[in-house]
């Protein structure tokens, strides 16, 4: 039986992961501004599907592909590590855009909206070494069969980054309104969301530690 610290602890790693804006975040909080909520929850039903392909290629056994060939997990690492190094440069940058800052995106139709939802998530390093690497970390040989677990600690992080993202997507147009009279807070939201990243760049460039296998 799964235990009640293993749920929380993916719960944790899942809401400090989704609140990291990153490619999801970044996508659906710029989809719902400039085509409105019902254009971002589409969209983010592509991103949950997204979630969900993750969730079972790496129940059957796309971990165990990365522990056998090490080569192509730090080669998907650094790839990770250099996507979310350039995502922090362009907020850091001189001229750099906040997520929350009003842009111009040419509307889209509801079929190209989920689509677009779910490869900006297939293309996520953050979701990638989520599932192959932190997740697995919770699984307990003991507490009963370690495919069932993989899929239920899964369900939490899919339950977990639907729900903030969500949120975001909601609450993207009263956040841009609020800041966008606030040149300040938006410049300092900026450089936060771009340090945030930054260090989990380093970070990620920088940790040996090998993808968990399957038990």
């Amino acid at each position: 039986m799964i235990t009640t610290g293993a749920l929380a602890g993916v719960a944790a790693v899942a809401l400090g992961m989704a609140l990291t804006p990153g490619p999801n975040m970044l996508y659906l909080v710029s989809r719902s501004i400039t085509q409105g909520r019902a254009s971002g929850l589409t969209s983010l039903g592509g991103v949950a599907l997204g979630f969900l392909i993750y969730l079972t290629a790496a129940n059957l056994g796309l971990s165990v592909v990365f522990a056998v060939v090490p080569g192509l997990y730090l080669a998907v690492k650094l790839a990770g590590a250099g996507y979310l190094g350039w995502l922090a440069w362009q907020a850091l940058r001189p001229g750099g855009v906040s997520v929350f800052a009003r842009r111009e995106l040419p509307a889209e139709s509801r079929r190209r909206l989920f689509t677009m939802g779910l490869m900006t998530c297939l293309l996520n390093p953050k979701i990638a070494l989520m599932y192959v690497s932190l997740i697995p970390q919770f699984v307990d040989p003991e507490a009963g069969h370690v495919m069932v677990q993989g899929f239920v600690l899964g369900s939490v992080q899919v339950v977990v980054g639907v729900a903030v993202n969500g949120s975001c997507v909601l609450a993207a147009g009263a956040i841009a309104v609020f800041l966008g009279r606030r040149p300040g807070w938006l410049r300092a939201q900026r450089y936060v969301m771009g340090s945030v990243l930054g260090g989990l760049a380093v970070h990620l460039a920088l940790d040996n530690s090998r993808p968990a296998a399957a038990r």
